[in-house]
C-alpha cells in the first residue's frame, strides 16, 4: 500500500522550488505553448470554404462543421469536465447546495431566448464567454501568484499594484477590436448581427477610441512593470510569458472577419488549458484527498497515470447535449419565424434553415455551457487547489 501511494503521489507531484505551476514542461505544453492550436479552426474553415467559394450555403456548412468538431473534440469535454468537480462531487454539493439548485434556471432562460430572440441570446453569450475566458486567465495568473508567495518566496513582486496592472491588461485585451467592429456596425457571430441588440450609444467611434486608449495604457504599465521586475531579479517568467501570449492572441482574434469561427481558435486554447488544470486538480484530490468517498464515479475514471479516463467521462456526458440538440431541432420545425426575424440578404429558405440549426445548436450547447460558466465563477476562487501537490 505504501508503495502504491508513493507511486500515485509521484504522478501529481509539482516542482515546489520553481515558479511553474507543476513543471516547466507541463506548463509550457498545456498552458502557454498550447497557443499553437489557436489558428487551426480558422485555417480549416478557410480551406473548406476555398473548395467552393461561390456557394454561400457551403460557407455556412464549413463554419458549422468547424464549430461542431471543436465542440465535440475539446470544447464539449471542457464544458462537461466542470461537473466532475461540482455536480458529481458530493463534497461540492454539500458546500454549495443553492448553487446546484439554482443552476436549473439557466436552461430555462436559454431555451426561451433561443426561440424568442436568438440574437439577444448570442449577444449575452458572447460577452459572458469573453468574461469567462478572461476570468480563467486571471485564475491561472492567481495560481502563479499564490505559488510564488506561499511556496517559492515570501515578500515577492506580487503587490496590489502589480496585480492591478496584470488584471488591467488581461481584462481589456479583447475589447479594442470588438469595439471597432461594433462602431462599424459589423459585429457578426455567424449569420447573426449582434449590433441589432447592442445600444446605439456604443455603436460610435468614441467607444473604440476609449477602449483602445485604456488597453494601450494597460500595456504600457505592464511592460514597465515587467522590465522593472526583470532588472530587480524578481520577474515571474512563467506568469509573464503566459500573460503576454494571451494578450497578443486575444487582441488579434476579434479583428478576423468570421468571428464565429475565429473565436473557436481562442475557445480551443482556453478549453485545452481548462482540461489540463481540471484533470490535474482531480488527480491531486485522488492522490491526497477523499475523491473515492466524495465522487466515486470520477475516482473510477481517474485511475492511471494519464487523464484519458477523465476525458472519456467528460466526452460521454456530451450525449446529454446531443439529445437536447435533437429534441430542439425537431421542435424548431413547428415554428416558422417571420422574415424580419431572420438575417436579410439571403434567400428565406436558407435563412430559415440557418435559424433552425442555430436555435438547436446554441440551446444544446449554451444550456450546459452557461452552467459551466456559473460554476466556474466559484471554482476560480480556489487558488489553493494545487497546494497538496507541493506538500512534502
Amino acid at each position: 500500500m505504501a508503495v502504491a501511494a508513493s507511486t500515485s503521489n509521484s504522478v501529481v507531484r509539482g516542482d515546489t522550488n520553481s515558479m511553474w505551476l507543476r513543471t516547466r514542461r507541463w506548463d509550457l505544453m498545456y498552458i502557454t505553448f498550447s497557443v499553437i492550436v489557436v489558428p487551426l479552426p480558422y485555417l480549416v474553415y478557410l480551406l473548406l470554404r476555398a473548395t467552393n467559394p461561390a456557394d454561400a450555403a457551403w460557407d455556412d456548412w464549413s463554419r458549422n462543421l468547424v464549430n461542431a468538431f471543436v465542440a465535440v473534440a475539446v470544447g464539449g469535454p471542457h464544458m462537461m469536465s466542470t461537473f466532475l468537480r461540482t455536480g458529481l462531487d458530493d463534497s461540492f454539493k454539500k458546500r454549495y447546495p443553492m448553487l446546484i439548485r439554482s443552476s436549473i434556471i439557466i436552461p430555462i432562460v436559454v431555451v426561451s431566448l433561443a426561440f424568442l430572440n436568438l440574437t439577444l441570446l448570442l449577444t449575452v453569450f458572447f460577452f459572458w464567454a469573453a468574461l469567462h475566458v478572461l476570468h480563467q486567465v486571471t485564475f491561472i495568473v492567481e495560481l502563479y501568484n499564490h505559488k510564488e508567495t506561499t511556496q517559492v518566496r515570501r515578500g515577492s513582486a506580487v503587490t496590489p499594484i502589480a496585480r492591478a496592472i496584470d488584471y488591467a491588461v488581461i481584462l481589456t485585451c479583447l475589447f479594442p477590436m470588438a469595439a471597432f467592429k461594433i462602431s462599424q456596425g459589423s459585429f457578426d457571430i455567424g449569420v447573426n448581427d449582434l449590433t441589432r441588440v447592442i445600444p446605439e450609444f456604443f455603436q460610435q467611434a468614441w467607444f473604440f477610441y476609449t477602449m483602445t486608449a485604456v488597453f494601450l495604457a494597460a500595456v504600457g504599465a505592464f511592460v514597465l512593470k515587467s522590465v522593472r521586475e526583470y532588472r530587480s531579479g524578481i520577474l515571474n517568467v512563467p506568469k509573464t510569458t503566459f500573460v503576454a501570449f494571451t494578450v497578443v492572441i486575444a487582441f488579434v482574434m476579434p479583428a478576423l472577419p468570421n468571428l464565429d469561427t475565429a473565436f473557436q481558435g481562442l475557445n480551443t486554447w482556453h478549453s485545452f488549458q481548462y482540461l489540463a488544470i481540471t484533470f490535474y486538480i482531480i488527480k491531486i484530490k485522488a492522490a491526497y484527498g477523499d475523491l473515492q468517498a466524495s465522487a466515486p464515479l470520477v475516482a473510477r475514471f481517474s485511475k492511471g497515470k494519464d487523464s484519458r479516463g477523465l476525458y472519456l467521462l467528460s466526452a460521454i456526458m456530451l450525449v446529454g447535449s446531443a439529445l437536447v440538440f435533437a429534441v430542439v431541432y425537431a421542435l424548431s420545425h413547428i415554428i416558422t419565424p417571420q422574415p424580419g426575424m431572420l438575417t436579410q440578404g439571403i434567400p428565406y429558405e436558407q435563412a430559415l434553415g440557418n435559424w433552425r440549426f442555430d436555435v438547436a445548436y446554441y440551446t444544446a450547447i449554451l444550456s450546459f455551457l452557461w452552467i459551466h460558466y456559473y460554476h466556474d465563477h466559484f471554482l476560480f476562487t480556489d487558488f489553493e487547489s494545487l497546494d497538496d501537490a507541493y506538500a512534502t
